[in-house]
């Protein structure tokens, strides 16, 4: 049978009959199909991510500063012993938790302080060292970079969530650039997704090249997942 030229990517009239049961392969639809299923959760992570983006700029002022008070107990207390750790951090943008005093303090205890910064491709990030109190730019994406920076090797990350779910997978803003630098690092850093808990979804729909991170922190205290998968939360006062 003569194939036509381009029909995969023709939109039928109406759903065929039982389509879902056969076999991709068969059908020709195997590429198509995936193609599609990416784009549509693309499209659905990108809505998702606006959002919950707008529900937690609707919170008042006091309300994420109460919450920001919290959560930076909550990883301080994660963190542990930094001195001689670096953290990657993130500047806080459109009502992220604020966690710059955070910064501030475990500077001083000895960590050194790096932010992620989009290299000139703008396909791979590089994490580069800053102070506390040094001029951030706006790099690719607007993103709040440091100037001059040396380019280090985190033991910590702290990445802000504008969505997770009980797996402990973010969705971030990142694009996957975070979760695709991670595999090809030397050592594993921990991983900390940081957002308030009315970030929580049921699923973020995780892709191949999502990491899960180690521990969700919000306002409420700790997420992790027991090694049976379950989910477990600790409130720290």
């Amino acid at each position: 049978m003569k194939k036509v030229a381009n029909d995969i990517s023709g939109q039928f009239a109406s759903p065929p009959c039982f389509m879902h049961e056969i076999d991709p392969d068969y059908s020709g639809l195997a590429v198509f199909g995936a193609n599609q299923q990416s784009i549509d959760v693309c499209r659905w992570r990108k809505a998702e991510r606006e959002r919950l983006t707008a529900v937690r700029l609707s919170l008042s002022t006091h309300q994420r500063q109460t919450w920001d008070g919290r959560i930076a107990r909550h990883l301080r207390h994660v963190l542990g012993d930094v001195a001689g750790q670096t953290v990657s951090a993130y500047w806080p943008a459109r009502g992220e938790p604020d966690i710059v005093s955070l910064l501030k303090e475990i500077s001083i205890e000895g960590a050194a302080i790096s932010l992620p910064t989009l290299a000139a491709s703008g396909q791979t990030l590089a994490f580069c060292q800053w102070h506390v109190g040094e001029r951030l730019v706006k790099g690719r994406q607007d993103i709040l970079e440091p100037v001059d920076g040396m380019e280090v090797m985190p033991d910590v990350i702290l990445i802000p969530a504008a969505g997770f779910d009980k797996q402990n997978y973010c969705l971030g803003y990142s694009g996957g650039l975070v979760d695709r630098a991670i595999p090809v690092m030397a050592r594993r850093p921990r991983l900390f997704g940081v957002g308030y808990s009315t970030a929580e979804i049921p699923t973020i729909y995780p892709q191949g090249y999502d990491v899960p991170m180690d521990f969700i922190i919000t306002e409420r205290g700790l997420i992790s997942l027991n090694p049976n998968g379950t989910v477990k939360t600790n409130t720290i006062k």
